[in-house]
């Protein structure tokens, strides 16, 4: 097991390759006509079914377990269902778990924030809880969704809780939460990020852009972003959106907030920049990875370049980057038919450069020697050099802004006209609403239901 992962991210990396590799071995042995399948004996199924887990089971005691006990168990229920728990006097499930190693308190109760996670203690230290969904009574038919812990507690924080904010450049040994690192590497510099989910929410595009510009600062040659397992981005955060008091203008900052860090990507000019993917991929996610020179993607990640399924038009630059990499025609196909494409498929057709054969937990490691050799090659001088005479090229040819205003005209109408359906869509899907059909984009294809 990987010593930080939850069971969703375990799903999505570890177990994903194994099923694949299982499935493509056995489609393999049958179309050889020679392999002869062992049949099943009753000793085989000996150990039955493992019963399932209910809440009584999974519940914490805060006043007798352990960092590394605590952690077990939140992550066995991460992201569904959580853990019911109480929490200042409300129930609440809780999600996402990572160790504290400097914080201490009274077992159970909560030490500081950081950046929208609350510190919670332990016998032995203290955990991390990234997000709070609210428990709702059984029958009441109203569905709760997963929302950063500091905004589900709102007024319930006590007064004088410690922000307590970790550093960008995290100390080697260190073992606590954080949102984004930045480490340097010789000529190489590396942004590390991961958000719940992979929805980025205004007040964490506003961060990562700050950290992007710190970045962009250091004297390094190549500058990789992203790197790690599970999700690189799925754009902006709806949850975060749903609750606010009034979504629309929150849609509106959020976009804006996302458009902006892009801008800033794409308009950097003195360095080459790669963006490493280590799980999937959607909507401005995709187009915060394509505003990269290079994209790299480990081998089971998964684009989604597609706002349409949401009801939305998009943005992030998409109507300048996307064309530029894969023409006018797949891209319009891409964003109107709404379906995956694959790791392989994207280098195919142009969206991403490499495709990285490696382990989820093994990609951090390839992705610095590759880097590195980027790095060192002989000709990165001239491929900054030509990568600052295009970008004048196309700037002088239409304007990013230009590019930036069209899409935003068609967002406007999505977030704040009501006969647009996006609003029913984000409450449905952030409430996990099931469908009540074969969504349009798969029943054309004509495929079996």
């Amino acid at each position: 097991m990987p010593p930080l992962a939850g069971k969703s991210d375990l799903y999505r990396g570890e177990v994903a390759d194994a099923a694949i590799d299982a499935v493509l071995l056995a489609v393999e042995r049958f179309a050889s006509g020679k392999y002869k399948p062992r049949r099943q004996k009753a000793a085989d199924l000996a150990a039955g079914w493992r019963p399932f887990l209910r809440q009584a089971e999974r519940r914490i005691d805060w006043a007798t377990e352990s960092t590394e006990s605590v952690l077990r168990q939140l992550r066995a229920a991460d992201s569904q269902p959580g853990v019911h728990d109480e929490l200042l006097g409300a129930q609440w499930y809780l999600h996402g778990a990572y160790p504290e190693d400097e914080l201490r308190g009274t077992p159970g109760e909560l030490l500081a924030t950081r950046a929208g996670a609350v510190c919670r203690a332990t016998t032995d230290g203290a955990v991390w809880i990234v997000q709070l969904r609210p428990w709702r009574e059984p029958g009441s038919g109203l569905a709760s969704f997963k929302l950063p812990a500091v905004d589900a507690l709102g007024d319930l924080l006590p007064a004088g809780l410690p922000e307590v904010p970790a550093p960008l450049q995290l100390p080697a040994g260190r073992r606590t939460w954080t949102d984004m690192r930045y480490s340097e590497h010789g000529a190489v510099g590396v942004l590390n990020f991961s958000f719940p989910g992979g929805a980025m929410s205004s007040v964490q595009c506003r961060r990562l852009l700050a950290a992007y510009r710190f970045a962009c600062t250091r004297p390094t040659s190549v500058l990789v972003l992203g790197g790690l397992r599970d999700f690189f981005s799925n754009g902006i955060h709806l949850n975060v959106i749903e609750a606010a008091a009034n979504p629309a203008e929150e849609s509106w900052a959020n976009i804006h907030a996302m458009n902006d860090l892009v801008e800033a990507v794409l308009t950097t000019t003195d360095r080459l920049t790669v963006s490493a993917l280590g799980g999937n991929a959607a909507a401005g996610g995709v187009m915060l990875a394509l505003a990269a020179d290079e994209v790299w993607c480990r081998d089971g990640a998964i684009f989604n370049p597609h706002y349409k399924r949401m009801g939305l038009y998009g943005s992030e630059y998409w109507t300048y980057t996307l064309p530029c990499r894969v023409g006018e025609s797949e891209a319009q196909r891409l964003t109107q038919s709404a379906l995956p494409v694959s790791a392989k498929r994207a280098v195919e057709i142009g969206m991403a450069e490499r495709v990285l054969q490696a382990a989820p937990e093994e990609l951090g490691d390839e992705v610095m020697r590759l880097a590195a050799q980027l790095a060192a090659s002989p000709d990165l001088a001239a491929r900054v050099a030509k990568k600052q005479a295009q970008r004048a090229e196309d700037e002088s040819a239409k304007p990013l802004q230009q590019y930036r205003d069209e899409e935003l005209t068609h967002m406007r109408r999505n977030f704040f006209d009501s006969s647009e359906p996006h609003a029913g869509l984000r409450s449905a899907f952030v409430r996990k609403e099931k469908a009540q059909h074969t969504p349009a984009h798969v029943a054309q294809l004509g495929l079996p239901r």
